[in-house]
């Protein structure tokens, strides 16, 4: 049996149709004439196997691979049968969860996709409760939010976030540096998170604290959850952590390891303001939650590849936090987690 007999066979429920309808008509955009690839795993198969049900009623031609029955996990690198099959393609989705030490195949995988330029859904940790909110959201609304976002964030030369956790964050940007919006609408390209929402840069330079009471990324969300009784607290200076306390002692330890990994993991690469509106709490998903509005940073790889960052690194954490309050220069944009009124007029909806 092949991998897509495989998943094909894998029974699903309904509630799956509309994200998978999303994602392939409304995101990804895949056309009959277009050939696609799905990256999938066994546990995910469920999921696998909506994307291919719409995939066939579209009428494309499609290859899907299963990553167990490409070698034994964790794959520290991307099969090249894989990366092969995928450079022939127009459009491609990865949906599978994050293994400890996978991140390297990710990288390889969207090499391929950066340089081939293929439109890529990239859906890392996808689980069935994402595919009931955070992919049934109206990404054209997505869309016209982060688009208002992005425009006030490009013209503005710092940002100013708190949280009732404790956050009291500075971020200043540089105008070599790049925003770049992934809001669930992916260009012709390039790739992007499904589900999106979020518009983010590499800044120039990060000063203050950052309390993660909502989730860590990478295997460590997985294994962690929902932070909201043992927040993560994170001092920055120059960028770089200072100082990481938190009352779950194995986080604390984990973590500190995770941002070892190279000389540039404990380095801010990212800070991102998150834009999917159907996201309306944290569920301990970092996929979901990294698009819930608000604020999240991310230390080491700053994708350089789209924002211009001149440094890189081979590891790459969110921190998610709530209920945040942000300024772009003076401009408040959000109070407690909610949008002012006059981007969600432009979102063209109350949203929250």
């Amino acid at each position: 049996m092949t991998d897509i007999e495989r998943v094909r066979a894998t029974p699903w429920p309904a509630e799956f149709a509309p994200g998978a309808s999303n994602a392939l008509r409304t995101c990804l955009r895949l056309r009959p004439d277009e050939r696609l690839t799905i990256i999938t795993d066994r546990e995910t198969s469920p999921i696998a196997a909506a994307l291919l049900e719409e995939a066939e009623r579209i009428g494309a031609t499609m290859s899907l691979f299963l990553l167990e029955e490409a070698g034994s996990r964790p794959l520290r690198d991307m099969p090249g049968t894989i990366l092969a099959d995928l450079a022939q393609s127009r459009v491609s989705i990865f949906a599978a969860q994050a293994q400890e030490g996978e991140l390297q195949s990710r990288v390889q995988m969207c090499a391929v996709v950066n340089q081939r330029r293929i439109r890529h859904g990239h859906m890392v940790n996808i689980s069935r409760r994402i595919m009931q909110e955070g992919m049934k959201a109206d990404f054209l609304q997505v869309d016209r939010l982060s688009d208002a976002v992005i425009r006030r964030a490009r013209s503005a030369g710092r940002l100013r976030a708190t949280t009732p956790a404790g956050t009291d964050l500075e971020a200043e940007f540089s105008p070599v540096l790049r925003w770049v919006k992934t809001s669930g609408i992916i260009a012709d390209d390039t790739w992007g998170n499904l589900p999106g929402g979020e518009v983010f840069t590499a800044p120039w330079k990060v000063n203050g604290v950052f309390v993660a009471d909502g989730v860590v990324g990478d295997y460590l969300c997985r294994k962690y959850g929902d932070l909201r009784t043992t927040p993560l607290t994170v001092e920055i200076q120059d960028s770089r952590i200072r100082d990481v306390r938190c009352p779950d002692e194995n986080l604390q330890r984990d973590f500190l390891s995770y941002v070892a990994t190279d000389a540039n993991s404990n380095r801010v690469g990212e800070i991102a303001v998150g834009t999917n509106l159907a996201v309306r709490s944290i569920i301990g998903e970092i996929l979901q939650d990294e698009k819930y509005p608000g604020v999240h940073i991310a230390f080491g790889h700053p994708y350089a590849e789209h924002t211009g960052a001149d440094w890189n690194s081979a590891t790459h954490i969110d921190c998610v936090g709530r209920d945040f309050s942000v300024w772009l220069d003076e401009e408040q944009i959000m109070s407690a987690g909610v949008f002012s009124d006059d981007y969600l007029a432009a979102a063209g909806g109350n949203g929250q």
